[in-house]
């Protein structure tokens, strides 16, 4: 019997006309020189990709004022998912310094964007990704391009740290009641008004809430948007920026990877600069206010960092969710919602509670005679407060018991 043999050939994807490409370009200031930078390549690759008649463009995606070591970059994002979704089939960018400086975030991005069959061609080193040899060169490069945005940061560190030893102010762009016009520092009449207000309401007995609550009532706009709040005025209170100085170095950035601010404890030196820029207030009236704030502190015992108190984190509000905070109210141990300690009742309408009776009831719940913290640490997950002061206790092994506040 004659056998029959056929070659079975495998269906090949149809290869498309045009490659679909699109660009990526970033720069990490939003200084003018370096949004200038950003504009000349976009328009660099857009007729790049738009003159080459085997390409088809898919647009220029920017990124500003973000580092190549983050994560969280906008339309560098956005292009991944348009890969995603195979709709590209080539992305170029200038360097492997703008696509990310980060050699593990680099690798792992450029495999992912490998199983998607989608090419990266860095144009400085002149690597495609889906060349043969292309990782290999790109894990020799981009740990040179890690290291050099280490030493890059260091020396903007070095640079920094060298101005503030000499009184020099380097960022008051996101200080309200200030602008920087053609490089210099100077005073937004508009803004400065609403700060002269807050300091005259405060010497005049009104309290954070209070001074928050009315700014809100008037529409008035604080800077970056958001609401004023209670912890906002407070910010303003006590910043030494609006008499005209300037305690620098306040926060720092230890790791150059992820460029976290981290608040200085004398982790590095401090400066105090006067007279680096035009005041608002007068320093007797930020001394003024300083006084009463120090004296409001001690009077309600409510100095930040000072004492973790047992409920924090611990209670929840009911009816809007936020937690609650620690308050001394007349030597009284109080906890209140913190949407209604920033906003008051339009932030929240739950009513604050004494400590003295919710310790008598978690005795009753928990079966004993004296409040124990570790007992208490041990069985109680979470508490939350009712509208109608119902408090409803939650414990570690799943059971919800519900108690009325006295």
């Amino acid at each position: 019997m004659e056998r029959t043999i056929k070659v079975i050939q495998k269906g090949i994807s149809k290869i498309p006309s045009e490659k679909r490409v699109a660009a990526y370009a970033r720069v990490s200031s939003s200084k003018d020189a370096m949004l200038h930078s950003l504009s000349a390549q976009v328009s660099y690759y857009s007729n790049l990709i738009q003159n080459n008649n085997e390409w088809r463009y898919l647009g220029v995606y920017a990124d500003e004022a973000i580092t190549g070591t983050k994560d969280n970059r906008e339309q560098f994002n956005k292009l991944l998912d348009e890969c995603r979704n195979k709709k590209i089939d080539m992305i170029i960018t200038k360097s492997i310094s703008r696509f990310a400086r980060n050699t593990v975030t680099m690798l792992e991005t450029v495999r992912k964007l490998k199983e998607l069959n989608v090419d990266v061609f860095f144009e400085k080193e002149n690597i495609h990704s889906l060349s043969g040899e292309g990782e290999l060169m790109l894990t020799i490069l981009a740990s040179f391009a890690q290291e050099e945005s280490r030493s890059v940061s260091e020396n903007c560190k070095w640079r920094i740290r060298k101005g503030f030893e000499q009184g020099e102010l380097i960022n008051l762009r996101f200080i309200y009641g200030y602008r920087i016009e053609k490089g210099k520092i100077e005073i937004y009449e508009e803004e400065a008004q609403i700060v002269r207000m807050i300091f005259q309401d405060y010497l005049d007995g009104y309290g954070c809430t209070v001074i928050a609550k009315k700014l809100r009532g008037k529409n008035i706009q604080k800077l970056r948007d958001g609401r004023w709040n209670s912890e906002r005025v407070a910010d303003i209170i006590k910043n030494e920026k609006y008499i005209g100085n300037a305690l620098l170095q306040k926060k720092y950035v230890k790791d150059h990877l992820t460029k976290k601010l981290i608040k200085n404890k004398g982790a590095v030196p401090q400066y105090y600069a006067e007279e680096t820029h035009p005041a608002i207030i007068d320093s007797e009236i930020f001394e003024r206010a300083k006084q009463i704030m120090k004296a409001n502190r001690i009077k309600y015992k409510c100095e930040p960092g000072k004492k973790n108190y047992i409920f924090t984190s611990k209670i929840q509000c009911g009816i809007c969710g936020k937690n609650y905070r620690h308050k001394d109210r007349s030597g009284r141990s109080t906890w209140v919602c913190s949407n209604h300690h920033k906003y008051g009742n339009e932030g929240c309408e739950a009513k604050p509670i004494y400590e003295e009776p919710l310790i008598n009831l978690l005795n009753e719940v928990l079966d004993i005679n004296e409040f124990d913290e570790d007992i208490f640490n041990e069985t109680i997950e979470k508490i939350n407060i009712e509208a109608n002061r119902m408090v409803i206790v939650i414990l570690k092994n799943g059971k919800v018991i519900k108690k009325g506040m006295v």
